[in-house]
């Protein structure tokens, strides 16, 4: 059966980009390659235990095994040794990528306290875009008493976008709550869908 946020992203947003960016072919139309999910525990005292703990989050979180990512080189000063396990991720694609993206969007970002969007500065230049969670407990999947402790990620959404600005075109439509997005709808007029258009809706 077909993903439900893979059908809205074919369905209206591909159109509402073409419409957008004028794009001649429908292959031109950028989307989500792929989401990487990663942690570090590199500063954790007990890091073997932490792995495990970050791993079976990870795991919960995404639906997918994650792997061991490790350090690349020594450095004395962090007491790190070259090949020391620091950290887990996780590579989704095709539907489990979808499913995870619309729990993140609809579910897990507006449970953050005092939400108000998310910022639109955090682009690479290359059409790619990291958002930094600070902890699990956002996820409606983790159940709050049985976190041992607060693990922190990096949610990178790698898009087919040539620039930033398609690719946020693409995410806005896709329903990321970037902060300007949240500014532009507060002071919009009703005939925008501003808050007048919503109380009358």
């Amino acid at each position: 059966m077909e993903n439900e946020f893979y059908r809205h992203y074919r369905e209206r947003v591909m159109p509402a980009l073409q419409q957008r960016h004028r794009y001649k072919n429908v292959h031109q139309v950028p989307r989500v390659e792929k989401v990487v999910v990663n942690t570090s525990i590199g500063s954790q005292a007990d890091v073997k235990q932490a792995l495990e703990e970050a791993k079976t989050e990870l795991a919960l979180i995404t639906g997918q095994h994650p792997v061991e990512t490790r350090a690349k080189k020594s450095i004395s000063n962090f007491k790190l040794r070259k090949d020391q396990a620091i950290g887990a991720k996780v590579t989704l694609r095709g539907e489990r990528m979808y499913e995870f993206l619309e729990r993140l969007i609809k579910a897990a970002l507006p449970r953050i306290r005092d939400f108000r969007g998310v910022s639109p500065r955090c682009f690479d230049g290359h059409g790619n875009y990291t958002l930094g969670v600070s902890d699990q407990s956002i996820f409606p999947e983790v159940e709050l008493d049985k976190i041992k402790r607060n693990i922190g990620f990096d949610v990178t959404i790698v898009t087919t976008a040539r620039t930033d600005e398609e690719a946020k075109s693409l995410l806005s439509e896709m329903g990321m709550p970037f902060t300007d997005r949240a500014r532009k709808l507060a002071t919009a007029s009703p005939a925008e869908g501003g808050p007048a258009a919503t109380q009358a809706a």
